[in-house]
């Protein structure tokens, strides 16, 4: 696998991110995500937006993250928000969500982001597994689905410290 930094309008996007809405349709019978994203989001240094392809260079896995600070919706300074993190089904259960998730907060660590959030339901139990498993915490609610009753919000300080992914990895 090799991850690529991408345009948020880029096609390969588009699609993932068709599908992402799928599946939340799926699990919460709804319309998707409403919450308003712009391609603008996920450019340096105010975020990023990456995709996973496989050896065959389709592309497997999305995530990304765009700069937040203090607003009313409960973020706080210095906050980095998680958003459209999602792998096809064909290609889970081989770490590929976790080492995107790795990329993700060492992006965010070198542009200068100090707590990575992220907002996901009840119905994405996995989510919250590898969320949980990779040092998140629940926090205060943050974002357009903050009222919902099946909202949880999680953070994670991003430690300078931290031992970065290496380069020849993404």
């Amino acid at each position: 696998m090799h991850i690529r930094r991408v345009p948020f309008d880029h096609p390969d996007a588009v699609k993932l991110n068709d599908d992402v809405q799928a599946e939340y349709h799926e699990r919460y019978g709804d319309g998707g995500d409403a919450t308003t994203l712009a391609p603008s989001d996920f450019e340096p240094p105010n975020g990023v937006y990456l995709i996973a392809y496989d050896e065959q260079d389709r592309p497997v896995a999305t995530g990304g993250w765009r700069s937040q600070d203090r607003n009313d919706e409960g973020n706080q300074d210095g906050d980095a928000e998680l958003k459209r993190m999602f792998v096809i089904g064909g290609m889970r259960g081989r770490g590929l969500a976790r080492r995107m998730l790795a990329a993700l907060e060492e992006d965010a660590r070198a542009a200068g982001r100090v707590r990575m959030v992220l907002e996901t339901g009840l119905e994405q139990p996995e989510a919250i597994g590898l969320y949980t498993s990779s040092g998140y915490e629940p926090c205060e609610k943050f974002g357009y689905y903050r009222q919902y009753e099946s909202s949880r919000c999680f953070a994670k300080p991003l430690d300078s410290a931290e031992k970065p992914l290496n380069s020849a990895d993404r």
